[in-house]
């Protein structure tokens, strides 16, 4: 007898789609049998054609909880997150006072989020400058890893790293680090304008050339793992191919944002459209696809990064003065599922891309995929339906997206957390800690 049985025609696990019966006990997932398979449970669930994904893993989430919890907060994103069929999010060190740069810093976090979370929630710790000496401490406190930047951060509590402190950090501990890869010496002010192209002007693609091979050469020195973030600027990617096969430790993620919008498409005074790096062009945004599918760009994650309106600038459309961040936790699967399918990808890669390999990045071992074993965190959802986004429907703070109005294929029905339907009403979420 197991707790729980849930059969679909369309069980997406590590050998593709098929028919399948999971069966789950204790918040695990204990057999993957045949679709009609005789078995017994205290319920037994037939999702017909509903696909039956994992949870997919979200390692790119600022909440800003606490104090800039009126940006957002963790009832409020993980609740989003489940709604998007996201089942464990890691949390990213800054935006939140006090920043997570020790171990004393963590623990506030911690207690913050304790009793809220609707999903898992990890942390990543922060590398500022002179921080190095706190770093093996907090990674044995139980962070996922180390974030750094190599530019202005948009916050005075987390200064961004020279190449030298970023090398500092590195040789302080055994540890991932992802980047933030744009190089201030190549941005340029912003002028006060509610063109999209006077701000895409201020941070051209060569920035994240530059900031890219100032990672590969100090990950090359330390021996080190490097991981970039958000990746936009596609000119890189041949950097980080020839850094690869050099036998250096790096990867790399991009956002649905930059796989799925354009700056040609971005209205004047359009400041929901504005995140650092910035959304590029279309073709830009094909070549981003086709190191997707290859494998140079590991996976896909939100970067969900919200704010109030007011910063936002929605009221004066100025580009220059308004927040950089896109909100898209609950949103990034129906956004790259009706893009994805529309190039021929299938669910199975769209699985590879926001579960596995995500979680796989920060060693949830447990996360992210179907498998006898694995946590029965799992996603009901119907890759033929449609909606239309309503921003009243969004469970983020402050729902301001540019993703409103738009037509998106696939809506999560059911989120399950260890086996479990995430209702909203009760958070159930626990704390995540790098297992030591």
């Amino acid at each position: 007898m197991v707790d729980l049985v849930l059969r679909s025609r369309r069980v997406v696990t590590a050998g593709g789609e098929h028919p399948a019966a999971v069966s789950i006990s204790a918040g695990r997932i204990v057999a993957v049998d045949e679709h009609g398979a005789a078995l017994e449970a205290a319920e037994d669930v037939d999702l017909g054609d509903l696909a039956l994904l994992p949870g997919l893993v979200d390692t790119h989430v600022h909440v800003n909880e606490p104090g800039r919890t009126e940006w957002e907060g963790f009832e409020t994103a993980t609740r989003a997150a489940a709604a998007g069929g996201v089942t464990a999010i890691v949390d990213m060190p800054l935006n939140s006072l006090p920043p997570t740069v020790d171990v004393a810093a963590l623990a506030v976090k911690q207690d913050a989020a304790r009793g809220k979370i609707h999903v898992d929630v990890g942390f990543w710790g922060g590398a500022i400058p002179g921080n190095a000496a706190a770093l093996p401490a907090l990674h044995a406190a139980g962070v996922y890893g180390f974030k750094a930047f190599l530019a202005d951060s948009g916050v005075p509590e987390f200064p961004p790293l020279s190449p030298d402190q970023l090398g500092e950090a590195l040789a302080a501990v055994d540890a991932q680090f992802v980047v933030h890869a744009e190089d201030p010496d190549r941005l340029h002010a912003a002028v006060s304008s509610p063109a999209y192209a006077d701000f895409l002007a201020s941070r051209p693609p060569d920035s994240e050339h530059a900031a890219v091979a100032t990672a590969i050469e100090v990950a090359r020195a330390a021996g080190a793992r490097v991981h970039i973030l958000h990746l936009s600027a596609a000119g890189a990617l041949p950097l980080i191919e020839a850094a690869r096969a050099d036998g250096v430790r790096i990867t790399a993620e991009t956002c649905p944002h930059y796989l799925t919008l354009s700056a040609e498409e971005i209205p004047c005074g359009g400041t929901e459209f504005k995140c650092c790096p910035p959304i590029r062009d279309g073709a830009n945004a094909d070549r981003l696809w086709a190191a997707l599918a290859g494998g140079l760009i590991t996976c896909v994650v939100s970067d969900h990064s919200p704010c109030t309106p007011e910063l936002k600038r929605r009221d004066t459309g100025d580009f220059a003065a308004a927040w950089g961040g896109i909100a898209s936790v609950q949103l990034g699967l129906p956004v790259i599922w009706t893009a994805a399918r529309a190039r021929g990808h299938t669910l199975a890669d769209v699985v590879s891309w926001m579960a596995r390999r995500p979680a796989d990045l920060v060693g949830l071992l447990r996360k992210g995929r179907i498998a006898v074993g694995a946590d029965a965190d799992l996603v009901a959802f119907d890759p033929e339906a449609s909606f239309t986004v309503d921003p009243a429907q969004l469970h983020h703070r402050n729902p301001v997206t540019p993703y409103a109005g738009k037509v998106l294929t696939g809506v999560v029905r059911t989120t399950w957390l260890r086996g479990r339907a995430v209702t909203g009403d009760a958070p159930r979420g626990v704390l995540l800690t790098r297992e030591i």
